[in-house]
């Protein structure tokens, strides 16, 4: 019997869900609290069952679900203390007898700035931020537990996400869209039905080691909100410098332009097999279109 624990209740994770998880008999997803697990359970549709797992604690139901999962999918980010799963499941995680194969969702931030330079996932990591820090560290630890314990973890370095319910069409449609230029700033994307085929791949391979999971054709942030409106036949909004736009901004959206790299996917198509769905912005926004998305 397959049997699938999912540590958070992603935006990722769902979509792997929705497209993949036919493929288990028993699927447990953990969420932050119990008026959500209600909910998630009253409306389930299969397999599906929601637990409790507050980042602190564990408990009965969780603690038997890691020793009948035999795949292990992790999108539950790191905080201060460091990563949550490892802390309090990390012990039972390495006792199993019962785990196949573990996948860890990070980000393409731990490499750091570049300088627009290319990089695979053999180059330096030097994360300029805290959260970035943060996951590298949290990478390390689920390195540490497959070579302690000898369960295959992949690590997938995902770079922007975007799908449906979360893209340049829907910001335009709803006059959220911003249109920010920094001469030399470059973003790499990857459409949330291919971090699917990844996870998906890195499961039936068992897949151990580092995989950037990322589309073919980084670009300038602009690049899709100018070609998602001409999908909707629009005009795209002004296009506004970085330095006039940074005093609007989150510290959190500003933190997104420190950096600059040109991130390869040539491990995922060449080691993981898997061939994108949509290599570039414009082939995932059209079908977003297509699906009234």
């Amino acid at each position: 019997m397959k049997t699938l624990l999912c540590f958070g209740y992603s935006y990722t994770a769902q979509h792997y869900l929705k497209l993949y998880g036919a493929r288990f008999e028993r699927v447990w997803v953990t969420v932050r609290n119990s008026k959500r697990a209600a909910d998630l359970n009253a409306q389930a549709d299969g397999p599906v069952r929601a637990l409790i797992f507050d980042g602190t604690s564990t408990s009965d139901e969780l603690q038997a679900a890691v020793a009948q999962a035999e795949m292990i999918l992790v999108s539950v980010p790191p905080d201060e203390k460091g990563d949550p799963v490892l802390a309090v499941c990390g012990t039972s995680l390495m006792s199993s007898r019962q785990i196949r194969t573990i996948a860890y969702l990070s980000t393409v931030g731990v490499y750091g700035n570049y300088d627009g330079a290319w990089v695979d996932e053999n180059a330096d990591c030097r994360p300029s931020e805290e959260r970035n820090r943060d996951r590298l560290a949290a990478e390390r630890g689920w390195q540490s537990l497959s070579t302690c314990s000898g369960i295959p973890v992949a690590i997938l370095r995902l770079a922007g996400i975007y799908g449906p319910r979360r893209n340049a069409l829907k910001n335009l449609r709803h006059g959220t869209a911003k249109r920010i230029f920094k001469p030399g700033q470059v973003f790499n994307r990857i459409h949330v039905a291919d971090i699917a085929q990844a996870i998906d791949a890195a499961f039936n391979l068992c897949a151990k080691g580092i995989f950037n999971i990322t589309d073919d054709e980084p670009s300038q942030a602009g690049d899709p909100i100018v070609y998602a409106a001409k999908l909707l036949n629009i005009e795209p909004p002004p296009e506004i410098p970085f330095d006039q736009a940074r005093s609007t901004m989150s510290e959190m959206a500003a933190s997104f332009y420190l950096d600059v790299k040109r991130v390869s996917n040539a491990k995922l198509k060449t080691v993981l097999g898997v061939k994108l769905r949509y290599p570039t912005y414009r082939e995932g926004l059209s079908a977003l279109l297509d699906a009234g998305e």
